[in-house]
């Protein structure tokens, strides 16, 4: 099991470092209805990618490294939700993407043994 959680682990981390230096060196192609405008949106703002892909960069490396896995998910999880709610309703043909990344974190969260404990101990009343 645990070179699954490592296989795991690895791909996530390569997906949100890949995305988050993409958008540094690529230009994205150009978008239509809905999701221009929420692009838009979010582009006038001239902040708000940077942080995102600068998260993304940094808690794919945490992921790659195998340090503070624990807190790359945790910080990852919004992202991921937002990911997965864009494509619901702006654009549906990457749904598919979206829960696999979505799957791939939920099993680094709550079911890997290594990484499981530290997440499922931040549900625990007090």
């Amino acid at each position: 099991m645990k070179k699954l959680t490592i296989a795991v682990r690895i791909l996530l981390g390569l997906i949100f470092v890949g995305s988050g230096v993409a958008f540094f060196l690529t230009t994205p192609p150009p978008l239509e209805g809905p999701m221009a405008d929420f692009f838009k949106g979010m582009a006038a703002t001239q902040y708000f990618f940077y942080l995102l892909k600068g998260t993304e960069i940094a808690c794919g490396l945490l992921l790659l490294s195998g340090f503070f896995v624990p807190l790359a998910l945790v910080v990852l999880a919004p992202v991921i939700l937002n990911i997965f709610l864009i494509h619901v309703f702006l654009a549906p043909q990457g749904l598919v993407l979206a829960l696999i990344i979505g799957a791939l974190e939920t099993y680094l969260a709550f079911f890997s043994a290594e990484y499981s404990p530290s997440i499922k101990a931040l549900f625990k009343a007090k």
